[in-house]
């Protein structure tokens, strides 16, 4: 099976900060695969990369059969990292909602003024990806009238009505409080048991350890180990992932 997202010897360079070193890493669809690593390794640059949030200074991203070369220039260029966005659902550290806006209004922007889907399809599409996150209750109130753990179930269903291939999420209970993360874990424990493809930077190492099919582990801009968790947090190879498990064990961050 033809892999659903491709990285090909990809670099990513902040002026001389060379963030992201000669990556290259395949996807199967449907594969839950979960990043780890110290603050700063990469992980985050890597996950926005995939998406152009970051031009990458070189390599090419491939995304559900569309590839992009690092340093393209022009329309055509142009056209397909929006193509690129339009397969792949981003859940960031921040929900980034509208406040101006209902939580349905959040949820059927992207659809109706991206796509250009059917106000009516849009909407009922929408709530379908709120009842699946257990909020359609909460479709007619304002951002500001949510708990943290709602704002991220909210964005999560925005993701996911604009109908990607691939999901990727950012830290998405970072920015929780502690009591809320485990609402937000279990929608998207959901959101793999249906089947979607999701690549996730977190430091849940439970989460990595329950619901991916491969941990990556990354340090200083590079993938230092690619294996499945029962073995990873079992016998981890490199003193780093080492290091970051038992810091994990013991409580530490």
């Amino acid at each position: 099976m033809a892999p659903i997202v491709r990285v090909s010897k990809l670099d990513k360079y902040f002026g001389r900060l060379h963030v992201i070193q000669n990556i290259s890493l395949d996807v199967q669809p449907r594969e839950v695969v979960c990043l780890i690593g110290r603050s700063g390794s990469g992980k985050s640059t890597l996950l926005r990369c995939i998406n152009f949030l970051e031009e990458p200074s070189s390599g090419s991203i491939e995304v559900d059969g569309l590839v992009v070369q690092s340093h393209g220039r022009g329309k055509e260029h142009r056209q397909l990292i929006h193509d690129v966005r339009l397969k792949t659902g981003m859940v960031f550290q921040e929900f980034n909602l509208f406040p101006h806006m209902t939580v349905l209004g959040n949820v059927i922007e992207g659809p109706v003024t991206v796509k250009g889907m059917n106000r009516a399809e849009a909407i009922a599409l929408a709530e379908e990806n709120l009842d699946s996150v257990g909020l359609l209750f909460k479709k007619d109130e304002y951002p500001a009238r949510l708990s943290g753990g709602q704002k991220q179930r909210v964005a999560i269903a925005r993701a996911l009505t604009m109908q990607p291939r691939v999901m990727l999420f950012d830290e998405p209970t970072s920015a929780l409080d502690p009591e809320l993360i485990g609402e937000v874990l279990n929608v998207m424990k959901k959101v793999a048991k249906d089947g979607m493809t999701m690549l996730v930077v977190t430091h849940e190492m439970g989460f990595a350890r329950e619901v991916a099919d491969r941990v990556l582990v990354m340090g200083d801009g590079e993938i230092i180990e690619d294996a499945k968790p029962s073995t990873l947090f079992s016998k981890p190879k490199d003193p780093r992932t080492k290091a970051l498990i038992d810091r994990y064990r013991t409580g530490g961050h």
